[in-house]
């Protein structure tokens, strides 16, 4: 992930050690691409071959799609995403791999423009060739169809009841699964679009806040935007949230017993680097978005779970 400040060039060069490591020598797309495709290659390591794999994704068109009259559009566009999966991660070494995967997000799109998946498909992408301002584009796109806060945007805006109970529906159907919805917020992260991410993950906080990677990646976004403290009015303190966030990310890992190390690892640098709570902001300063709703208390750590966390 990526999208630190452009102010404060020492302070930026100072942050660069907190990434996980390994990280340090690759780019903000390339630390993103190699999550994505580590997380599903666990998915299917143990379901398919790379025969297989290669077999199910070089089926493109009919012969990849259930064999019934009755297929429509919105089916067609799943498909040509499922296959585009499959090349931007397990077959992304194959040769010709990124055309391929390109070439099924477009087929995806020719069937549904409006798909979130598709568009978002097409964002990692374009992330991942660094076209960002265009990968951003696609994003805002796929976000703009689901996140509660854009469509209260558009709801206002529709004339009728009845118009605006057809889109409610159609914005529900419209909402990416959890694991995808991390996606989108790893996304946004990259693009600078701290507002979306924060409201994405906080909505995800709600549906399951057992999930270490959901408060991880809101410490982190805070934490990138520490050099904007100052040129911000709206109350919110960044460092203060940060340590918030990454504190109850790294109390979960333990209490879960996760094997993400990396992601561990960076939690508790970034900690070190923010210093403690007494250090964080004045107890009237706000924490960040809904920090204040949040239970400390949401998990009962054991003695051992401290322990660990000590060490």
């Amino acid at each position: 992930m990526g999208g630190q400040a452009k102010s404060k060039k020492k302070n930026k060069a100072k942050r660069k050690d907190t990434k996980p490591t390994g990280g340090a020598l690759m780019s903000p797309q390339e630390r993103m691409k190699a999550k994505m495709q580590e997380r599903a290659k666990k998915k299917t390591a143990g379901k398919y071959t790379t025969d297989q794999l290669i077999e199910k994704a070089s089926a493109f068109g009919a012969a990849a799609l259930p064999s019934v009259c009755a297929v429509s559009k919105k089916d067609m566009s799943v498909a040509f995403c499922s296959i585009a999966e499959i090349f931007f991660t397990d077959l992304c070494m194959e040769e010709g791999a990124a055309d391929r995967c390109r070439e099924a997000i477009d087929k995806a799109l020719q069937y549904d423009e409006h798909n979130p998946e598709a568009l978002q498909l097409m964002a990692s992408y374009l992330f991942s060739i660094e076209k960002t301002e265009e990968g951003r584009e696609y994003l805002k796109k796929s976000v703009s169809s689901w996140l509660p806060s854009l469509q209260k945007e558009e709801e206002s805006l529709a004339s009728t009841e009845h118009d605006m109970e057809e889109e409610e529906d159609q914005n529900k159907s419209n909402i990416l699964p959890y694991e995808s919805r991390i996606t989108t917020a790893k996304l946004l992260i990259e693009a600078e679009e701290y507002e979306m991410a924060t409201e994405v993950l906080e909505d995800l906080l709600e549906e399951d806040d057992e999930v270490v990677e959901v408060w991880y990646l809101l410490g982190w976004l805070f934490y990138l935007q520490l050099d904007k403290q100052d040129l911000t009015n709206n109350g919110v303190n960044f460092r203060k949230s940060a340590w918030t966030y990454l504190s109850k990310a790294k109390k979960l890992y333990v209490k879960l017993c996760c094997e993400d190390a990396p992601m561990f690892e960076h939690t508790e640098q970034l900690l070190a680097e923010l210093g403690g709570e007494e250090h964080g902001a004045d107890d009237d300063d706000e924490a960040g978005p809904s920090v204040d709703n949040i239970e400390d208390d949401f998990i009962q750590s054991s003695d051992e779970e401290d322990d660990a966390m000590d060490h």
